[in-house]
């Protein structure tokens, strides 16, 4: 039996959404927050610009592109893009974990586009890119977040393509560098690489993208208010300078600001991705000599550095009938919470049983170090508990 051990993270939070406050966040940087006041007065509208642009500048978005903060999230922000934009021309989507499924899911059911080509895999692998079409509109995330499994760049997306992408980011922005000459439509959510808080999505539009926004009016298909990107066939530009569609969390906001000051002063996104590089090795050190746990991705460039997702693989755990997999997974997660040592990091639900550890830049090293001991010893303590059962 291995021995508890006595070290624990300082911060156990490794919940890949919402994920781990910046280090040495407190409520206090929420002083600033514009409570009680209107979203539209003139110092709300400041702080919202400052969130777009300083954006802009940390993510090297460029100066032609549009960026809009969109309400419910970046589910709500990819849903407003697809919704408006999706339909002109045939559609790839790429699925391969359960939020890229849930796009595929919406564009054949309930945007009933005909022209759809799925290129699915299943939890662990890639679909073949190379089937991109670049005469048709392509669709997929950048990080799955629920498998662990990311594309490995942007080299699949040709240059001249004339469909658009829609690139669902939200796992990726601030863990890796983005190709925004490849990406036409881009989301993510503050909750994620920033630690920020959740209801808010980020929508980065190209000037194609724009086009097809001002050219493309979908027929049969009502707009609800908060997916309404046009206006008598023009950009509502106030969206793209701070004048949100719904009212925003000001405290949101403020929280938003302080992550992305944080990022500045760290030394941008660079320093980001090179934090989630440095836990993401740590992890992989370990992984290397574990007896029972191993990456979900299958192909080491396509590992995501921020959602680490584990699958187990001892043949003591395979030989379980699989109605008691997910329970004995469950209990693993249960002593880790119960000591204080991880919270929040089962497998997702839709995923195979196993863990989910979140590794981007607000999570510390010596947090994750910490918490490696503390994995085998709750795998272990499971595993004991059934076969004592069964003894």
């Amino acid at each position: 039996m291995i021995t508890k051990p006595e070290r624990k993270p300082k911060n156990p939070n490794f919940s890949s959404g919402p994920c781990a406050k910046r280090p040495g966040w407190s409520p206090d940087v929420l002083a600033g927050a514009l409570t009680g006041r209107s979203h539209r007065a003139g110092p709300a509208k400041v702080q919202l610009k400052d969130v777009i642009e300083k954006h802009r500048e940390l993510l090297g978005i460029p100066a032609d592109y549009k960026i809009g903060i969109m309400p419910g999230s970046d589910t709500g922000a990819f849903e407003a893009a697809m919704w408006s934009m999706l339909g002109p021309r045939g559609v790839d989507v790429f699925a391969w974990e359960s939020f890229s499924k849930g796009w595929l899911t919406d564009i054949t059911n309930h945007l009933k586009i005909e022209d759809v080509r799925a290129y699915e895999a299943p939890y662990g692998q890639l679909p073949d890119l190379r089937k991109a079409d670049p005469e048709r509109d392509t669709v997929f995330a950048w990080n799955g977040t629920t498998a662990g499994v990311r594309v490995p760049n942007g080299d699949w997306i040709a240059a001249d393509r004339e469909g658009l992408t829609f690139c669902d980011a939200t796992s990726a922005v601030f863990a890796y560098e983005m190709p925004w000459d490849k990406l036409d439509v881009t989301t993510w959510s503050w909750q994620k690489i920033l630690g920020g808080e959740a209801a808010h999505g980020m929508l980065v539009l190209s000037p194609r993208a724009v086009q097809r926004l001002e050219s493309f009016t979908p027929e049969n298909r009502p707009l609800p208010k908060i997916f309404q990107l046009t206006k008598k066939g023009k950009l509502i530009e106030g969206i793209f300078v701070g004048e949100t569609i719904n009212t925003p969390s000001m405290i949101a906001v403020a929280d938003c600001l302080d992550a992305l000051n944080w990022v500045s002063n760290i030394g941008g996104r660079r320093t980001t991705i090179a934090r989630a590089a440095e836990n993401f090795k740590t992890m992989e050190n370990w992984l290397a000599r574990s007896e029972w746990a191993d990456f979900l991705a299958e192909v080491p460039e396509t590992r995501s550095t921020t959602s680490v997702c584990l699958k187990i693989k001892d043949m003591w755990f395979d030989a379980l009938p699989e109605e008691e997999k997910a329970p004995f997974v469950k209990a693993v997660v249960k002593n880790l919470d119960k000591e204080g040592a991880a919270y929040d990091i089962g497998s997702y639900r839709d995923a195979p049983p196993g863990l989910r550890i979140w590794c981007g830049a607000t999570v510390q090293a010596g947090d994750v170090e910490a918490l490696l001991p503390w994995l085998d010893w709750a795998y272990a303590t499971a595993k004991n508990e059934i076969q004592k059962k069964a003894a």
